[in-house]
């Protein structure tokens, strides 16, 4: 009898997972009405390929309907297949973007937009505007410090911290509209710029963008998830246009 139990509370346990990762990376009934679309299926990487490079890097693996990237704790004799994904897609025009990511202590990693594909730019984060991903906590000084979740890395930092836990999930709203562009964690918005305004462009005057297409005020391209060799979660990653 034992067994039997044992074996049903297995079984329920295994059908509860399956159930709950079908329901995440969907659409409801309203989101299709509004145009949202997914970025990411929660079954594979179609619509993924390596920044300035083919396939994706093995270090991201789907797991129960969450893209993880998966960073040892430990150093191995064998190199890790690392690197940044970016999507097939290049977006345009306003866009409202959501996603949720989890992280764990001492996670740094990021969205980009406006991510451009080059020779001359090796590095996503030397083309793109990240909206920091992170453990907060890492970065605590008492001057500026881009770090923190939500904050525009090299350009603004959040208005006010609004981090879940370590390992809770987060949510996520990058929104662009007639030129205003506004962040919001967890439902509180903690960036607002408009980006036709003097303390922007000083903004970028002052970073290393200045020089890059999305510096001189080309507000299209790619989006990208980091890969900085800390393990990081997300899902539910989603875009429309306005």
């Amino acid at each position: 009898m034992f067994v039997k139990i044992a074996a049903f509370i297995l079984l329920a346990g295994i059908t509860c997972a399956d159930l709950q990762a079908q329901a995440l990376n969907t659409l409801s009934a309203q989101e299709k009405k509004e145009g949202w679309k997914l970025l990411f299926n929660g079954q594979n990487l179609n619509g993924w390929h390596r920044y300035n490079g083919k396939g994706a890097p093995s270090s991201w693996r789907i797991e129960q309907g969450v893209l993880h990237l998966d960073v040892p704790k430990t150093a191995t004799d064998k190199p890790r297949d690392s690197g940044d994904l970016i999507t097939d897609a290049v977006f345009s025009g306003d866009f409202e973007f959501k996603a949720e990511f989890k992280i764990e202590k001492n996670t740094n990693s990021g969205f980009f937009f406006f991510a451009q594909e080059a020779p001359q730019y090796p590095k996503i984060y030397s083309t793109a505007m990240e909206v920091q991903v992170g453990d907060d906590a890492l970065y605590q000084k008492a001057v500026e410090h881009p770090h923190s979740s939500g904050d525009i890395f090299g350009i603004a930092d959040v208005r006010m911290q609004e981090p879940q836990p370590l390992g809770s999930w987060n949510k996520v709203n990058v929104m662009l509209k007639k030129n205003k562009l506004t962040v919001t964690m967890n439902g509180y918005v903690v960036q607002e710029h408009d980006l036709t305004s003097a303390d922007w462009k000083q903004r970028i005057a002052n970073s290393k963008l200045k020089d890059t297409p999305f510096g001189k005020g080309k507000y299209s391209g790619h989006i990208g998830l980091q890969d900085w060799n800390t393990s990081v979660w997300f899902r539910n990653i989603k875009i429309r246009t306005l």
